[in-house]
């Protein structure tokens, strides 16, 4: 049915809470700040590391430093793989889809992040150079819909036969501005809080990456 499958990153092929959270709650203590729950940071995860760093510190109470935004992604590249890992099934949903479709990753991370931790959680294999794309690239983070476009174009597929996997209300917006199906991830950390009432007829819900294989 679907000839390209783009997938989210953070809550939808990796479970990254952990790690996230522990790099934005070094840096608020660095700077005076207690921690904050990882949930509560975990629903601050998907529009981009400088949004994610703003809402951290405004949930601490205190202004961030001018330097926040680096000091967060260099506490991060340190420990970004300490406790990340893919969402059970992952590797064996993404060989068994490299084998009927093509397979694309659209995230708000930074790329050069977002490429180490594919690499070494060895789920590179299954995303060409070309076929990721990160917050940090030429188009517009999610939910502008440039950035899917893009892929679905090099890929020479068409929005409607490209399924945009995601697990959060971003992932939706974005597929529903591209016109493409969309797929929510709803054991993914980025569900908490989802805004169940902006899904459409349609839209599908899995509850395992597995389910993915019957669509």
């Amino acid at each position: 049915m679907f000839t390209l499958f783009v997938f989210d990153l953070d809550g939808t092929l990796v479970d990254s809470r952990r790690d996230l959270a522990d790099a934005a709650n070094a840096l608020l203590g660095e700077c005076g700040a207690p921690p904050l729950p990882e949930t509560h940071v975990g629903r601050m995860v998907g529009d981009g590391a400088a949004t994610l760093v703003a809402r951290a510190f405004e949930a601490s109470g205190i202004a961030p430093p001018l330097d926040a935004l680096p000091r967060f992604l260099a506490i991060y590249e340190r420990h970004e793989l300490e406790h990340t890992r893919p969402y059970p099934r992952i590797p064996e949903v993404l060989a068994a889809l490299t084998v009927r479709t093509r397979l694309a990753l659209l995230t708000n991370k930074p790329l050069a992040a977002t490429r180490r931790i594919l690499r070494g959680l060895d789920l590179d294999r299954y995303f060409a150079p070309g076929a990721m794309m990160g917050g940090d690239g030429p188009f517009p983070r999610k939910p502008d819909s440039a950035g899917l476009l893009h892929l679905v174009a090099a890929a020479g597929a068409d929005a409607a036969s490209t399924l945009m996997v995601g697990d959060s209300a971003i992932d939706l917006r974005t597929a529903h501005a591209a016109a493409t199906a969309a797929c929510v991830a709803s054991y993914g950390f980025g569900f908490d809080g989802f805004p169940l009432s902006e899904l459409r007829a349609g839209d599908r819900v899995i509850a395992a990456p597995e389910e993915l294989l019957r669509l």
